[in-house]
């Protein structure tokens, strides 16, 4: 009778263990990102470095949709655990209660970068808009600062911009136009505006980085608005194209967990991670985007590292992420108004 009793417990207990194991594996994270490279290089400095180290399954999905967030938030039925949204709508998105609080206890939040942190977001990577140009088009001139946008005839030809009604354009109108950094904000929307009439008719519009550095590299825009690691892919590429860091403008991608994930526990140990010295510099160089964890920069390539926003602080204009979070969707609606002007 013992012999069973002893039997039996030896038995429970490995069928206990075979649960837990499988529980264990069958965990997961649905991560959502923006896709192309910036996706691909996320999943292999993070999500499969994390996935051997842990056990946990990251499941790729996207792209972003701020739509789609909110509407899982509201109906309860949230598919995503963790998303790379932008800064100022990770902002938004926490006001208006669409984002499970982080857990700091697992995420080092001492090691972040202070402008990208929040209770509710972590920081994916940050970057720079700067002023890029097409050597060829140009010639001899080496434009300095975003002023030379609006100097068509020193520097003429099409000027490529970002369309989106989000941090950057606005802010570079208005330093073209004399105001000093200190004093962007709160935006004066008629003199950036008006600033942006002189050269509407020279301005082609970009939404993606493919599609900005494809303006460029043709010379199809001679000058212009552009994501730092765009102009450095080209330039690795062999494109005549330069860089000006002057006033380069500061904007950051954000990883949230939307209210209501169903694998939370995970989904803060993925940010843990991601987030990570060694993380945020293998990502860093992988994209040339700029790590959030001040712990990273002794890790990045040394070919790379003068290449990034990190060796340009001095020249560096942080845009207002909180400003926009909260009039963001005002100024949409005077951008798309004046877009059709």
């Amino acid at each position: 009778m013992v012999l069973k009793k002893s039997a039996a417990a030896v038995l429970f207990a490995g069928l206990l263990a075979t649960v837990s194991h499988v529980a264990m594996a069958a965990e997961s994270v649905n991560f959502v990102s923006w896709g192309g490279s910036t996706q691909d290089a996320q999943k292999q400095a993070w999500a499969d470095p994390f996935s051997k180290a842990s056990g946990i399954t990251v499941v790729q999905d996207g792209p972003t949709d701020y739509g789609k967030l909110k509407a899982m938030v509201e109906s309860g039925n949230v598919q995503w655990d963790v998303v790379d949204v932008e800064a100022d709508f990770a902002l938004r998105a926490a006001a208006e209660g669409l984002l499970e609080p982080l857990d700091f206890s697992v995420i080092q939040r001492d090691k972040i970068d202070p402008r990208f942190v929040s209770d509710h977001g972590v920081g994916s990577f940050y970057f720079s808009f700067v002023l890029g140009y097409n050597e060829g088009k140009l010639g001899s001139g080496k434009p300095q600062d975003w002023s030379a946008l609006f100097d068509t005839k020193t520097y003429p030809g099409k000027r490529a911009l970002y369309k989106w009604p989000s941090p950057g354009v606005l802010e570079l109108a208005l330093l073209a136009d004399g105001v000093t950094a200190d004093k962007l904000y709160p935006l004066d929307l008629d003199r950036a505006f008006k600033k942006l009439d002189t050269i509407k008719k020279d301005i082609v519009w970009w939404g993606g980085g493919a599609q900005s550095q494809q303006l460029l590299a043709s010379g199809e825009a001679s000058i212009g608005q552009f994501w730092n690691g765009r102009i450095y892919a080209l330039q690795q590429d062999g494109a005549p194209v330069g860089v000006s860091w002057k006033q380069n403008l500061v904007m950051a991608d954000i990883l949230v967990i939307p209210k209501g994930s169903k694998n939370k526990a995970a989904a803060m140990k993925f940010l843990a991670h991601a987030s990570s010295a060694k993380g945020q510099a293998d990502f860093s160089n992988l994209t040339a985007y700029a790590p959030v964890n001040v712990d990273s920069v002794a890790r990045l390539d040394s070919v790379l590292a003068p290449n990034l926003p990190t060796a340009y602080a001095k020249d560096q204009i942080t845009l207002d992420f909180a400003y926009w979070a909260k009039n963001g969707q005002d100024i949409a609606t005077r951008w798309n108004e004046w877009l059709v002007k």
